[in-house]
């Protein structure tokens, strides 16, 4: 069945979302997307001039992924125009927006508009596959920002969960030498029984000399300046938490140590598998 759906902003995600679901023949309103050159010769794709034409035609409304850097705009990688979050929820009036990692902050400006919002990150079957891109791209970060080979690379992995659990299994499909530092016993129970080297996260700081990566996935300050003083200025920390991240980055950079905080690995590394992903999602939720 042909739907209406409109999508506002986004990053290369939504422009290959557009594209997919334009080929199925639904027709899809675009704003703020004006600059994706690759949207311009496709079927089935409408660009509207403003937010209210895009809401007024649309069954279905869909918004960024992550939907905003500052609770003030949305994200709008392909587009000149600030699209601010209040006036989209002015316009959203009574309708529902589908979009990802919203801050509690704009449920505030949702409900004051009469606006459900769904955020597809909650859903646990997206999170999951998003973690296949996510460790891929952490893996191709730390094969550009290092000078040694992965083989054998002594990697500790700071937290267990999703993305850790892939990241792990993938790292190890490639002969690293992984440790995951974790507090939960379950998870180190976890982490033991698929063949790794575990360690309490309480108990790590003596032992981060040890390593040559250590890549952190834990959405809170792990590594402060007491730790770090502990780590080999060879050593390469990566974090791909949400932002600010879980590492002193001023202090990395003062005794000399390479760290980097790397969101949105999906968006930037697999744009066009996530956009499947996402897409098959929306249908779910849609039925």
């Amino acid at each position: 069945m042909q739907k209406k759906i409109g999508i506002i902003g986004g990053d290369l995600r939504l422009i290959f979302l557009s594209i997919l679901l334009a080929k199925e023949k639904n027709i899809v309103y675009t704003y703020a997307q004006e600059t994706a050159e690759i949207l311009k010769n496709e079927k089935n794709i409408n660009f509207c001039e403003n937010m209210a034409e895009l809401i007024k035609e649309s069954d279905i409304i869909i918004g960024p992924i992550p939907f905003s850097k500052n609770n003030i705009e949305i994200n709008s990688a392909y587009s000149n125009k600030k699209v601010m979050i209040q006036d989209l929820m002015s316009n959203l009036k009574n309708r529902e927006l589908i979009a990802g990692s919203i801050n509690p902050k704009i449920y505030e400006q949702a409900n004051e508009n009469s606006v459900k919002i769904i955020d597809i990150m909650k859903n646990e079957k997206l999170t999951i596959l998003n973690t296949i891109a996510t460790a891929e791209g952490a893996i191709k970060e730390l094969i550009a920002n290092t000078d040694i080979i992965i083989h054998r690379a002594k990697i500790l992995i700071l937290g267990y969960g999703r993305v850790a659990k892939t990241l792990a299994q993938k790292l190890k499909g490639i002969d690293a030498k992984v440790t995951i530092a974790a507090r939960k016993e379950e998870a180190l129970a976890w982490g033991y029984t698929y063949g790794f080297n575990v360690v309490n996260i309480n108990n790590i700081e003596e032992k981060l000399a040890n390593y040559d990566i250590i890549v952190n996935t834990v959405p809170e300050l792990i590594l402060r300046k007491q730790q770090i003083k502990n780590i080999k200025s060879k050593t390469y920390l990566l974090d791909i938490s949400s932002a600010p991240g879980g590492i002193d980055f001023e202090e990395a950079n003062k005794n000399n140590i390479k760290a980097e905080l790397a969101l949105g690995l999906p968006g930037k590394y697999a744009p066009y598998t996530t956009a499947k992903f996402i897409k098959e999602v929306i249908e779910e939720l849609c039925k």
